[in-house]
């Protein structure tokens, strides 16, 4: 599972950042998550549950924002989503594409107490 990998990674840059800039708790961690990036976001934070036992964040919330995997069309020009349209331009049948975004996967906020 190649989440536990990322999980930890992303938890070391959190970590990291938080000692960069003196703060000592956040509530929220938004990790923003392409549908076309291979991460499965119910793995993603059972990995981040457990990659985040005894440490300062053992206790923040993980929310994570799924940004949709579109495509543009290199036939027509239409701009569809590739997951839920398989693949395949809605408008013209095409399989020809150019990726526009749904590879991502960043950390998007970090929210701190007030």
């Amino acid at each position: 599972m190649h989440e536990m990998s990322l999980a930890i990674q992303a938890i070391r840059n959190v970590l990291e950042f938080a000692e960069d800039n003196g703060i000592d708790e956040i509530d929220t961690v938004v990790l923003e998550i392409g549908e076309l990036s291979l991460v499965v976001p119910e793995y993603m934070e059972e990995a981040w549950k457990a990659a985040c036992q005894r440490t300062m964040l053992e206790k923040t919330r993980l929310q994570i924002d799924v940004t949709p995997g579109n495509g543009l069309c290199e036939g027509c020009g239409q701009v569809y989503n590739i997951v839920a349209n398989r693949g395949v331009c809605p408008r013209c049948g095409s399989r020809e594409k150019e990726i526009l975004c749904g590879r991502e996967f960043n950390i998007k906020e970090l929210l701190v107490p007030e």
